[in-house]
């Protein structure tokens, strides 16, 4: 929290009209009175392609008022959000005013379909059923409506996503792509009349697309895997059984003959695919892995190395198998998150008895039970019992967290003692760790500077090695007087050394991994680019409440201020005004004061200064300094008497009528007790905390003394937060802003990379940070650096590894005395180092490193 007094803690949001008949719902069922969320719309905006751009349409959009729940989608440069028609024309001025060209309007999603009889669509999953994650719950869910789901055999590893990837990006239709290398299938979210363009398009890259109706279930995704494996352990026999004949046999034509023909079986139980997609490639002009491999096997089995070119193409099909499924287990570590959620909640009946029921059919408001070491299955507040649950799973705190009535568990999560029951508050498709799964899996899709400069070179590297190859094959005969053979064979050699495989799957792979491991300790990085970038950060500036302290104040002294007004009736107003506000200050304010309510009419709320409303026909303010100030009602005696408590760290609040104030509230919030020590470990590093607050100078500066922050910027309203940020970036300052509401959106938004804290707790994800930790723990922003930094470093060896293994082979086949084998192992080899080190940010990242 940014301000001692304020209304509400979200966006303030237009008057919403009566629902009309066609309105829909905001949360999945029509209660009468309840009125209805803005429809979600879609704003494709072409231009959005990095992190930069994303952050300046989302600087543009802050600023449009009534605009909610954004949401962008960089791979299908889209923004979702929600917004009345006037804000939605607002939004898309916004956005062109801010130099991108928008799309015209695509339809409403599906999750605005509209009630009937009573109850709404039922909502979207969040986890798509394309994602990679196996779900151990039930079978895959079916394509989100509007989607096509295409199963595609022949696309098996992460070079052949990319081409897929790069084959549709033309199309302005498609909002997003969901691939699941496991199961073979794609989800291409796009109109229907898009479709057809679409899967020509990936059919001229020599794929054989086919239409599904619901993605592969686990067991046979499995099943397809491990008959593509005794497939291609055959064609590896066969080759060897070529090697044989080669060897054993006299070099006679039949015998020729009969090892060419078995060669020949072992290249078609392994390559057909590799030749059809290499032939596509090839027709179109292009020059991919595919069409390399291609290329060096036929060319060896003209020249009469037909035992190589079998043993090749079999080892290079097995060896893409194990990489594709290498680069599977990074995509998929936080998707076995989804197993610790029961299959099943022990749920109340209406008679009071106890029975096992499908999580997925629990409603929300069901009372549910979990027994001493037993996971919970679903999101809930308890509501009866206390225990001690381990949340580890979750926001990656490895000490359990007490919980007793009213306090919030999520799914996943382990009762470590006593029996606990609990309301449900989310469906099972809308738990705070399915939302994580979405989260990493969003993240997943959006390529990182490293990964696109990777691929720029990578496009231009393999046309010029295949020009190599044909110089090496035509210019050494004619200028050297090598023998045709052996110069072809050289350059064969070549094409299979060059295939850029170690280096395209160098970056995604340890991008993946630097996800996930961030996931599984409580952070979630909303894309690649945000995890490589956290490392140059050099300024961190933070929000106070809820942030640097608990965000919990309390009541610890109140004082009538005029001998004339009557204590007991001035607290009743104080209490009623405090009651009606949602800021934590006045809640402590209520909470501290005994008594009953009085009706409050013409309440209202102004931001940054406090509430006001009208009671028994007398106005009354409940402020703060600032605005008491502007009211001139600050007397030197009162001037005294605040500047006595806000040295102490207090938060005052006054209550005064159009004439005086009345009386004086002093609150206090404790800093947490982790704020020192992530101040600590961000001063070792070389990034500089800054405290950005709301809340007055004295305040903000005991604050600060306590948790060591040398630099405050207090009595900040949002936009003033907003305009440090701009400061210190205008400064050369690589700059992070942490903040735990929406009235530190605006700075989070302008901000290189913004932190949100306790996502866990919210019922939304915070859509304007970069970064969402799960917990109210500071010391994730510092692991999110040092893991950032191991990231970067991690990218920068594979590339290294990937490039500096083909140039030592390079040589060796232009100089030396490499063969086709040897090349072979070399690329592989280096795919599976590269995979493999990029596999070990898996672990995570500790301090010391």
């Amino acid at each position: 929290m940014t301000t001692p007094i304020t209304f509400h803690r979200s966006r303030p949001q237009p008057p919403v009209p009566a629902p009309a008949a066609d309105s829909c719902c905001a949360s999945g069922d029509c209660e009468g009175g309840k009125s209805p969320q803005a429809p979600q719309r879609i704003l494709g905006v072409p231009a959005m392609c990095c992190g930069h751009e994303e952050r300046q349409v989302r600087a543009a959009l802050a600023q449009v008022h009534g605009v909610t729940d954004l949401k962008f989608d960089m791979a299908g440069c889209s923004v979702t959000m929600r917004a009345e028609d006037a804000a939605w024309d607002a939004a898309r001025a916004a956005v062109n005013k801010a130099g991108f060209q928008t799309d015209p309007p695509l339809p409403k999603q599906a999750e605005d379909a509209c009630c009937s009889a009573g109850s709404c669509a039922a909502p979207i999953p969040l986890a798509s059923p394309a994602s990679g994650i196996a779900s151990a719950m039930a079978p895959a869910p079916a394509a989100p409506k509007g989607s096509l789901l295409l199963r595609i055999p022949q696309m098996d590893c992460p070079v052949e996503e990319g081409q897929i990837r790069q084959a549709l990006e033309s199309f302005s239709e498609v909002r997003r792509l969901r691939f699941d290398l496991p199961a073979r299938a794609l989800t291409v979210e796009a109109p229907a009349e898009s479709w057809e363009p679409v899967i020509a398009a990936i059919r001229k890259l020599g794929f054989t697309p086919e239409q599904i109706a619901a993605p592969p279930a686990a067991e046979e995704t499995a099943k397809a895997q491990r008959t593509e494996l005794v497939r291609l352990i055959a064609a590896l026999g066969v080759a060897v059984v070529a090697e044989v004949f080669h060897l054993a046999f006299p070099d006679t034509l039949p015998w020729r003959v009969a090892g060419m023909a078995v060669a020949a079986v072992a290249i078609a139980l392994s390559g057909l695919a590799v030749f059809r997609k290499g032939l596509s490639a090839l027709s179109r002009g292009q020059l991919n892995i595919n069409a390399l491999m291609s290329v060096a096997v036929i060319g060896a089995f003209l020249i009469g190395q037909w035992p190589e070119a079998a043993m090749v193409m079999a080892l290079y099909s097995l060896a893409e198998l194990i990489v594709a499924r290498s680069v599977e287990r990074a995509r998929n570590a936080i998707a076995g998150l989804l197993a610790l959620s029961p299959a099943q909640a022990e749920v109340k009946q209406a008679d009071g008895s106890w029975a096992l029921t499908d999580a997925k059919a629990v409603s929300v408001g069901a009372v549910a039970r979990v027994k001493p070491g037993e996971r919970f299955a679903l999101d809930g507040k308890v509501s009866a019992g206390h225990g001690a649950v381990d949340q580890s799973p979750v926001t990656g705190e490895s000490i359990p967290v007490d919980k007793g009535p009213g306090d919030d568990v999520f799914a996943g999560t382990i009762n470590q003692s006593g029996s606990l029951e609990f309301q449900v508050t989310k469906p099972a498709s809308d738990t705070v760790l399915a939302r994580t799964i979405h989260a990493v899996e969003e993240a997943q899709g959006q390529r990182a500077p490293t990964q696109r400069i990777v691929d720029k070179f990578a496009a231009v590297y393999t046309p010029a090695v295949f020009a190599l190859a044909v110089a090496v094959a035509v210019g050494f005969p004619l200028l050297a007087g090598w023998p045709w053979l052996e110069a072809v064979y050289k350059a064969l050699v070549l094409l299979v050394i060059a295939c850029p495989c170690a280096l395209v799957i160098s970056t995604p792979v340890t991008v993946v991994s630097g996800l996930a491991a961030a996931a599984k300790r409580g952070i979630l990085v909303k894309g690649g680019v945000y995890l490589e970038q956290a490392r140059k950060l050099t300024v961190i500036g933070v929000d106070k409440t809820g942030t640097l302290t608990e965000g919990k104040p309390k009541l610890v002294a109140h004082q009538v201020l005029n001998g004339d007004a009557a204590g007991e009736p001035v607290l009743r107003v104080a209490r009623s005004l405090a009651t009606r506000s949602d800021h934590p200050v006045s809640k402590a304010v209520a909470a501290g004061l005994e008594g009953a309510t009085e009706e409050v009419q013409h309440f209202g709320a102004e931001l940054g200064k406090g509430v006001h409303g009208s009671i028994g026909g007398y106005k009354y303010i409940l402020g703060n300094h600032r605005w008491l100030h502007e009211r001139g009602q600050c007397s030197p005696a009162l001037e005294a008497l605040m500047k006595e408590h806000e040295a102490q760290g207090r938060t005052l609040s006054v209550l005064a009528d159009d004439s005086r104030a009345l009386v004086l509230f002093a609150v206090a919030d404790t800093t947490k007790e982790t704020s020192r020590h992530a101040v600590a470990e961000l001063r070792a590093m070389g990034v500089r905390a800054v405290m950005l607050t709301g809340d007055n100078a004295t305040t903000a500066q005991a604050i600060a003394q306590q948790v060591g922050i040398d630099e405050v910027r207090a009595g900040l309203l949002p936009e003033d937060k907003q305009k440090v940020v701009a400061e210190l970036q205008g400064a050369g300052e690589q700059v992070g802003m942490v903040g735990d509401g929406v009235n530190d959106s605006p700075s989070l938004a302008a901000a290189q990379i913004g932190f949100s804290m306790g996502a866990a707790g919210t019922d939304t994800a915070k859509e304007a940070a970069d970064v969402l930790i799960m917990n109210d723990d500071l010391r994730k922003v510092a692991e999110t650096i040092r893991l950032s930094k191991k990231t970067y470093a991690v990218l920068w060896q594979n590339i290294v590894l990937a490039l500096g293994i083909k140039a030592i082979f390079f040589v060796l086949a232009v100089f030396g005395s490499a063969t086709m084998w040897m090349a072979v192992f070399a690329d592989m080899g280096a795919s599976l180092l590269v995979v493999f080190n990029g596999l070990r940010l898996l672990r995570g990242v500790h301090k010391a490193s």
